[in-house]
C-alpha cells in the first residue's frame, strides 16, 4: 500500500497549469491521465494507475492559494532528472526557489531543486542516490 492516495494543489488558470505541469511531469516520466477542462481539473500519474498528483479550482469557489511552508517533493531516479525537471519548470512559467545541487545538510547524497509553479505552489524534485 502506498503512503499517499494523492496530492492536490490549487490552480487559477487551467491552460497555464497544463502547460507547466505537462512539461514538468514529463521529466518525471508521468503524464496527464485525467483532464476535465470545464471544471479546471487535471491529474498526473503513470499509465494504468490512478492520478497521484492533481491541480484544480478549489471546490469552495474561493481563490486558489498556496500553503505557506508546504512543499511537495517528487523523487527522481537520478540527478539528471532533477536538472530536467528544473529546466522544464523554468521554461514554462516556474519561479526559482533553489537551483539543482547537492544539499549535504539534508544528507550527503541529497541532490534537489526547488521551484514554484505559476500559482505559487512550491515543488521539489530530489534524488537521494549517489551519482
Amino acid at each position: 500500500m502506498k503512503m499517499y492516495s494523492h496530492v492536490t494543489v490549487g490552480s487559477k488558470d487551467f491552460e497555464k497549469s497544463c502547460q507547466f505541469y505537462d512539461e514538468v511531469m514529463k521529466a518525471l516520466e508521468l503524464k496527464r491521465t485525467f483532464s476535465l477542462p470545464e471544471d479546471g481539473w487535471a491529474g498526473y500519474g503513470l499509465d494504468n494507475e490512478q492520478p497521484r498528483f492533481w491541480f484544480g479550482k478549489p471546490y469552495n469557489q474561493e481563490a486558489a492559494t498556496f500553503g505557506n511552508g508546504v512543499t511537495i517533493g517528487f523523487n527522481a531516479k537520478n540527478r539528471k532528472t532533477v536538472d530536467v525537471f528544473y529546466a522544464a519548470a523554468m521554461a514554462h512559467g516556474g519561479v526559482d526557489e533553489g537551483a539543482p545541487g547537492l544539499r549535504p545538510h539534508y544528507h550527503p547524497n541529497y541532490y534537489g531543486a526547488y521551484v514554484r509553479d505559476p500559482d505559487g505552489n512550491k515543488l521539489c524534485c530530489c534524488c537521494h542516490l549517489p551519482e
